[in-house]
């Protein structure tokens, strides 16, 4: 599968591969000013093509890199094809955001979110629920609708790297999986299923590995359309803010 972002775009084609660290990227350095939703700031619009100094994608990518002087974007260290990925990341996440559900009640999401999806058994929101899944209580900040709701209907499409779990079993035969944390050439720091840390020297594992696919099970055919709307309205809400 290969994207490509229309006519102004059509010299560059992107694999998912790429699109996903450009989404990476995206979130680990432009997030600060133009939230995830790209809108952060005034009379900008990443995500629907609303620039002030660009007309095509690679303009875009030339400010990604050089920065506009005399305003607030630096420039980024960045090759050329980095930053490329960043546009073929917004570009991807203007078309999730145009097919993605909407109409979705907050409140009631939460009510998913606390009853039927069980959420809080593996994720936590201002200092409720477990922690063995990643902390949600600012998400809204971070991820799109359209990249929510792939993580809802297929957690496998995109593990992060601070998410990844790690699976061990001991020279005695005990099993222990969790929250990967840190690992080093002698040891491994894991936090387990009940949220305990749990750091493993090497020399006492027969086995270790981790853990390709997420432990987050598929909500696809246990959610209507309806309660993903809703469940995906209460994430994007999460800014770190409490919903009444």
């Amino acid at each position: 599968m290969v994207f490509t972002a229309g006519t102004l775009f059509a010299q560059h084609s992107f694999t998912p591969i790429d699109i996903e660290d450009g989404g990476r990227l995206y979130r680990a350095n432009c997030t600060v000013c133009h939230d995830a939703r790209g809108d952060g700031v005034p009379g900008i619009d990443l995500m629907h093509g609303k620039f002030r100094h660009a007309k095509t994608d690679d303009d875009i990518a030339a400010i990604i890199r050089t920065g506009i002087p005399g305003t607030a974007m630096p420039p980024n260290n960045f090759t050329d094809f980095a930053a490329l990925t960043i546009v073929a990341y917004l570009r991807s996440m203007a078309a999730a955001t145009a097919t993605t559900t909407s109409g979705g009640d907050p409140a009631r999401g939460k009510a998913i979110y606390e009853g039927k999806g069980n959420c809080a058994n593996c994720h936590r929101i201002r200092g409720v629920g477990a922690r063995s899944g990643p902390d949600l209580s600012d998400i809204g900040n971070l991820r799109l609708a359209g990249e929510l709701e792939q993580s809802v209907v297929d957690p496998d499409a995109e593990v992060s790297a601070q998410n990844r779990h790690f699976r061990a079993v001991t020279k005695e035969g005990a099993t222990i999986t969790g929250r990967l944390l840190n690992e080093d050439k002698y040891s491994v720091q894991i936090l387990d299923s009940r949220d305990r840390l749990v750091s493993v020297k090497r020399v006492n594992l027969r086995e270790s590995a981790i853990v390709d696919k997420a432990l987050m099970p598929s909500y696809k055919d246990k959610l209507s359309h309806q309660e993903l709307s809703d469940l995906v309205s209460y994430l994007v809400s999460l800014k770190g803010v409490e919903i009444p």
